[in-house]
């Protein structure tokens, strides 16, 4: 008769795992490290013999008593602010030791740390305005709009600035509002460049002085500015619009220019009723005693009657616009810029006036030629 433990035995060669299922189950709880034989080993330990544990594997004990023994001082908070120095050999108050309100607390160990003293070029800005109005020569090239600092400097290296008509090539050399600075040729202004936008009413001549002491449109601006400003163009004195003025000669000079000259729209009222072969003659180009003048484009005013016509053009002759139409046979009872280079006269009414905004100069600075 076979023995019933030697079938049960695992075949040779394959170890048996009493935890594989199937074979044997779960191991006996005497093969547990755990149990019976570590209470026969090791004695149980008594509360007060356990070491302190941190709050993710179990317990510790209270702050107050973590790490010192039953008979050392224990310190609070208010101890601590206080500092040892000076709670050493006083009796602690009633509710702790407390400081005066906003005072500091008197902390062992390193001192404050003091604020790093100031850059050079931090003084370097403060003195480069001294009372006697002298600044550094890079800082006037970029006042007067020719360059910035840096390449300011190049300049002046370069040889091509010269002041009261001496080169100078040094970096560091201070200019007072006496001097004569001068790039390219040209003598350089250290104001501040000013750029201002006139809605120009009727009666009032585009001039900066009139011998015969009529009204001019600087009466209309003179409290925009400080600077000496100047307008940019012409408008004849029944003519009204937009007119801009300013002390910045190289823009000036641009929007004026006959190859480089700023697009201006006209609303123009006639004594008739204009004809639509005589929009295209504008367009093609009308002979007058200077020569030739042309109209980028011409056409009716929408809503209104064929005596009003939208005009734009380039050109910056004199009083060309009636001259133009009168070429043509018609007179002109009422002339309006409403557009120039751009610029609009939204929210600006008659007679009044605004400074260019940022942008607004930065689009007339950057525009192409047209």
């Amino acid at each position: 008769m076979t023995d019933r433990s030697e079938r049960n035995k695992a075949p040779k060669g394959r170890k048996s795992d009493p935890r594989r299922p199937g074979a044997g189950g779960k191991p006996p709880r005497s093969a547990s490290p755990r149990g019976d034989e570590r209470t026969k080993e090791e004695p149980k330990r008594s509360d007060s013999d356990e070491k302190p544990r941190s709050k993710r594997f179990g317990r510790r004990p209270p702050s107050a008593g973590r790490g010192r023994g039953d008979s050392e001082k224990r310190t609070t908070r208010d101890d601590t602010r206080a500092g040892s120095k000076s709670t050493e050999g006083k009796e602690r108050p009633e509710g702790g030791w407390k400081r005066p309100f906003g005072a500091k607390p008197d902390r062992p160990g390193k001192p404050f740390r003091k604020s790093a003293p100031k850059r050079s070029s931090d003084r370097d800005r403060g003195a480069e305005t001294p009372d006697d109005g002298r600044i550094r020569l890079n800082r006037y090239l970029s006042n007067a709009g020719v360059a910035s600092r840096r390449e300011a400097d190049q300049l002046i290296q370069a040889g091509v600035v010269s002041v009261n008509g001496k080169i100078v090539t040094e970096l560091g050399t201070k200019v007072g509002p006496n001097d004569k600075v001068q790039y390219g040729g040209q003598r350089l202004s250290r104001e501040k460049k000013r750029y201002v936008l006139l809605n120009k009413p009727k009666d009032f001549l585009t001039t900066t002085d009139d011998p015969r002491d009529r009204r001019t449109v600087m009466a209309l601006v003179e409290k925009a500015c400080t600077e000496r400003i100047y307008p940019v163009g012409r408008l004849d004195r029944n003519t009204t619009g937009l007119l801009m003025l300013t002390n910045d000669g190289d823009l000036a000079r641009k929007l004026t220019h006959p190859s480089e000259g700023a697009e201006k729209i006209y609303h123009v009222t006639l004594d008739k009723n204009v004809a639509a072969a005589d929009l295209i003659k504008l367009t093609e180009g009308v002979m007058l005693d200077d020569g030739p003048a042309k109209a980028d484009e011409a056409r009716f005013v929408d809503g209104a009657e064929r005596k009003e016509v939208g005009l734009k053009l380039h050109m910056g002759k004199n009083r060309v616009v009636r001259r133009m139409f009168e070429a043509l046979g018609y007179d002109v009872v009422k002339l309006d810029r409403v557009i120039f280079a751009g610029l609009t006269k939204k929210d600006l009414p008659r007679g009044r006036w605004r400074h260019l905004t940022d942008k607004e100069v930065l689009f007339l600075t950057k525009r192409k030629s047209s």
